[in-house]
This record gives structure tokens, sequence and C-alpha cells, in this order.
């Protein structure tokens, strides 16, 4: 490994206070000048290695990804906040809940899904104000939130509660990423209480869950049958079912994981679709060109332009914008040998603008899609992640963003005055804000 290209720590101290606003032009400025693949030194970490090389995400996330685990950064700092869940979670604790839990999230079982998912996108788009510059990162954040909760739990009087669970996940998030771009201060965090403040505020978040939990095993009689039915009927091979803080554990994670990677995707295509006028007109006529009124999984391939479009913009802003893992054993990757313990960071970001692999990589063309062979552009393209640790939810995720394209295309025309949008990599990647302009059409 001493092989590699090195950043040395001081460099890094140097650059910290542009890395905790925003890494990713320290990660690029690094890539560019040294390669596909380096070495750095984190304080705090130790060295760690840094890599845009589509053969080392395909090696480690796939082909060898048993020599792999996720790092400490997932199981234990992020778990601290929201439990320890799929996302958190790893050997067999993690491959057991994955055969448990992966039935719910069957295209068969979201089928039953779709029209609570439906009823939530239409409500929450009632709630933009039409000729009004506002920034609609907040509403999409509202809304998926929202999608994720009336899936769980499809009662109507938990506006409030995911409002405040919302909030304390943000707040948790923002903590998180301090310690984890500032490695070198978590002892202060300690110290001063900012942790422990943060930690009363995830168990406030827990409890929240836990009361939705008890009012639904009170119910007498259900009229829908939800992801929270469906978890609280899962059983292990022997038969139980999930104990209560397992189940809070799994409910939680997937309201932070769930309702992140759609609001943010979201926020982004929608910017480039108020860039683009023809775009929109383009999507109109396909939308508008499906004559039934009613959504289903086999109506998604009626709309190639829509989803070439998710998935192009998901391409220029992944939402896992990063994906780490440690070698539990010593392991090869080309000619590198990797010892024990060393911790492997995977740029999505970087390798989803390659220009080796993509034309014009650094700009959206929103028909990329429509006619790609999604085989050959596998090796390159990584919006769930990949292998067995892949997004549980991801068709939730993309059936959820067509449903919400489709709804905004067909009742507005957007606009924005905004040449840019900033972004705000935090566990995943952000705009800081995007503010659009609905016109009724």
């Amino acid at each position: 490994m001493k092989k590699l290209p090195h950043v040395s720590a001081l460099k890094v101290l140097k650059n910290s206070r542009q890395i905790l606003k925003n890494p990713l032009p320290f990660h690029y400025e690094n890539f560019e000048k040294l390669g596909d693949t380096f070495r750095i030194s984190i304080p705090g970490e130790g060295k760690v290695i840094f890599s845009r090389d589509p053969e080392w995400v395909k090696q480690v996330l796939q082909k060898k990804h048993r020599s792999y685990s996720k790092s400490k950064l997932q199981t234990k700092d992020l778990a601290k906040y929201i439990g320890y869940g799929l996302l958190t979670s790893e050997g067999e604790h993690w491959r057991t809940h994955r055969r448990m839990i992966q039935p719910a999230f069957h295209r068969q079982k979201l089928k039953g899904l779709l029209s609570i998912m439906h009823k939530a996108i239409v409500d929450e788009l009632e709630r933009i104000a039409p000729n009004t510059d506002e920034d609609v990162f907040d509403k999409m954040g509202d809304l998926a939130f929202q999608v994720v909760a009336k899936s769980l739990f499809s009662s109507n009087d938990i506006r409030e509660s995911m409002s405040e669970l919302k909030s304390i996940t943000e707040e948790n998030q923002r903590m998180l990423i301090k310690e984890m771009r500032r490695p070198y201060l978590k002892t202060w965090f300690g110290w001063s209480g900012e942790i422990k403040k943060h930690l009363d505020e995830a168990k406030r978040g827990r409890d929240l869950l836990n009361d939705l939990i008890e009012e639904r095993l009170k119910e007498e009689e259900r009229n829908s049958f939800d992801l929270l039915d469906m978890l609280l009927e899962a059983t292990y091979e022997d038969g139980t079912k999930m104990s209560r803080k397992q189940l809070i554990d799994e409910v939680l994670i997937l309201f932070t994981a769930g309702h992140e990677t759609t609001a943010n995707a979201l926020s982004f295509l929608l910017y480039f679709l108020a860039k683009d006028e023809n775009l929109q007109e383009s999507l109109h006529q396909e939308v508008t060109s499906h004559k039934s009124g009613k959504f289903s999984f086999e109506d998604m391939p009626k709309f190639p332009l829509a989803q070439s479009c998710i998935k192009e913009t998901m391409r220029i802003y992944p939402p896992a914008y990063f994906i780490d893992r440690v070698a539990i054993e010593e392991t090869e990757i080309g000619s590198f040998n990797l010892k024990k313990g060393t911790l492997v960071l995977l740029s999505i970001y970087e390798l989803h603008r390659h220009k080796s692999f993509w034309k014009d990589a650094e700009h959206f063309v929103a028909d990329r899609f429509v006619d790609l062979d999604m085989k050959q552009a596998a090796d390159y393209y990584y919006p769930f992640g990949a292998g067995p640790r892949m997004c549980i939810g991801n068709a939730f995720a993309d059936y959820e963003m067509l449903m919400v394209l489709i709804e905004i295309v067909k009742k507005y025309h957007i606009t924005t005055k905004m040449d840019k949008v900033e972004i705000n990599p935090m566990i995943s990647l952000k705009p800081k804000e995007v503010v659009l302009n609905f016109k009724p059409r």
C-alpha cells in the first residue's frame, strides 16, 4: 500500500475548515492530482484509502464483499443516534434482519402501498404555494418524510409527531457530521455535553415511535396493511417476532434513510427541470399521453424520459456519495495488498462524474439513460450501492420519485432565478437550497 500516492495529515489539517464545510473539492483536487486511488492520513483515524476506481468499487462491494464490513461510522457513530438496524448492523445480526425485512419491500408487497404513497404525494404537493419563490428542498423533505410515514403508519393524524421526529434526525445528523469530519475533537464533544444532548433527543424520537406502535397494537380493526403491519408480522426462523427495541431501530432507520434519498434527488431534479423549459414540455407530453388516471408498476416503462431524468440526477448527485468499508481480513485488490483493519472510502460521487466512463460527465443529459445499456453502465453507476448490502428500499424510492415527478409535471411549469445549486454533503448529498417558482398549467 505504500506505493499509493499519499496525502499527509498536515495537508488535511490545513484544509480542515474547508473539509468540514464541504470535503468534495478537496477529494476532487487529490483525485485529479494523484489518480483514481490514493492514501490519506486523517488525524484521529490513521491512514485511509480513497478510490474512484470502478474495479475497487466492484471488488469491495460485490466480488469480495465478505472480506469487508461497514466502518464504525455506521456501526457505532451513526448507530448511537438511530439504533442497530439494517443500515448500521453487521454480520449475522444484519443477515438475519435483512432476510426478515426483505419481503416487505418485494414489488408485490409494494403494490399494496401505491395508493397510500400516491395520496401522501398529492396531499403534500397541495402545500406548494403557486407563483411564489420558495425553497423546494424543505418541501421535498416534508413530502418524502410524509410518504415514508404514511407507508409505515397509514393513519392520518401523525404530522405533528413526524415533524418532530424529522427535526430530531436532522439535528443529530449535523452533530454526527461534526464528529466525523473533526475526529480529533470527539473527546471535547463528549466533555462539553454536546453528544449527550443529541442522545437525549434521539431517545425522544424513539419514544415518539414507541407511542405510535402502542397505538397500532391497541387497534382492533385495520382497513389497510402498511409497512408497520408487515414488520409486526415478520418472524425469525424459529417463529418469534422482533423485540420492541429492534422494531423501533428498524423503523427509525427506514425513516432516516428512506426519506433522504428521495428528498435530495427530487430537489436536484426539479432544479434541472426549472432550467430547461423544453425538457419540461417533453416530460409533460410523455406524462399526459398516458391516459390512465392510475399508476401501477406495469406503467413504469411508459415513462422512459422521466425515468432517465431521475437516473441522471442520481448520477450527478448520488445521495450516497461515498461508501465506507473496513477490511476484516488481509485481502487483495489488483496488485495491492490490504491489511486487516484498512479503511476504504469509495467515492461514488467521483466515479459518477469520471470522464473516462461518462460522456459530457459534468452535465445533466436528460435522455442519457433512455437507450443506455444498464448492464454496461452497472460498473460505473451505484445510486443505491451494490452487492448484498444494496439499499433495501431502492424500488420504493424509484416508484415514489416517478410518481412525484409525474404529478408535478402534470400540474406545474417550474422556473428559477438560481444559476447553480450549492451542495451540502452530510451523511447523504443534499442541496443547501433550491428556490423555485411553481406556476400552475
